[in-house]
């Protein structure tokens, strides 16, 4: 049974990740097709110089920084408050913004911020995409920290009010920290599925806050460009690291 549990485990990650391995092994195809030539870096270099898909990657960068923060201190408040307040009702519907198509939400916020426009000189760009993403985002981030304020001890916070600190003091001295290694990797998360987020961001972008997930639609649309290789090995990588760094951070 071990055996075939293995050759199970085996086969499925190698049904996840193999199309990943082929996929960084044709950035370095010197051949603008699926058939290999040789060594190349010639990919790599073509997306540095791209001025639209550096533009669009800054943005990304922006906009996954800027949710990611304000997303884990709404997030922290909100799991925090309903860990003392004992909110199950709250606590379950965290979950709908996880099951709501994205399509569903991209359009009841794009609904959202088509009426503030009325009443305020706004229009979409950076700032209500950033918006939205924080909107999806703080889900993520209850969720993570109310599963390591479930394992917290109550007493901890009440030993700190009985020996005469105020409840700030004993949140910032004595929760905060016990929370910190949880909030980094709730930020984390938050920062990975801003960077990669493309369905909502589309629905709620202008003109000049194109990000990079949709330069790279865009740009599959138009046929095969062997950059997007490059583009999509260096995502990999680069976020599988962060994944990677989240759990560890988490672990503690």
């Amino acid at each position: 049974m071990k055996r075939v549990l293995g050759w199970y485990a085996a086969l499925l990650y190698a049904f996840l990740h193999l199309p990943l391995l082929i996929l960084i092994a044709f950035s370095f195809n010197s051949s603008r097709f699926s058939v290999w030539e040789g060594f190349s870096l010639n990919w790599y270099r073509a997306m540095w110089t791209n001025t639209q898909m550096a533009e669009a990657a800054w943005n990304s960068v922006i906009i996954a920084a800027s949710s990611s923060l304000l997303a884990t201190a709404i997030g922290t408040a909100a799991a925090y408050g309903m860990w003392k307040r004992k909110a199950p009702l709250l606590q379950v519907s965290l979950y709908l913004t996880l099951v709501t198509p994205e399509i569903v939400t991209g359009i009841a916020l794009l609904a959202l911020f088509q009426w503030i426009f009325r009443w305020m000189p706004f229009r979409l760009g950076l700032g209500t995409v950033i918006l939205a993403h924080v909107a999806f985002s703080i889900a993520y981030v209850a969720i993570v920290l109310t599963a390591r304020l479930r394992t917290m001890d109550p007493a901890l916070e009440e030993a700190a009010l009985d020996l005469g600190a105020s409840e700030w003091t004993a949140f910032r001295r004595v929760t905060l920290p016990l929370l910190a290694p949880a909030m980094g990797a709730a930020a984390l998360l938050a920062l990975v599925v801003s960077f990669d987020d493309y369905v909502i961001t589309s629905m709620v972008a202008g003109v000049d806050s194109e990000t990079l997930p949709m330069v790279i639609y865009a740009m599959a649309r138009r046929g095969v460009n062997p950059v997007l290789n490059a583009v999509s090995s260096v995502m990999v990588v680069f976020f599988g690291s962060l994944i990677l760094l989240s759990e560890k951070v988490r672990a503690r």
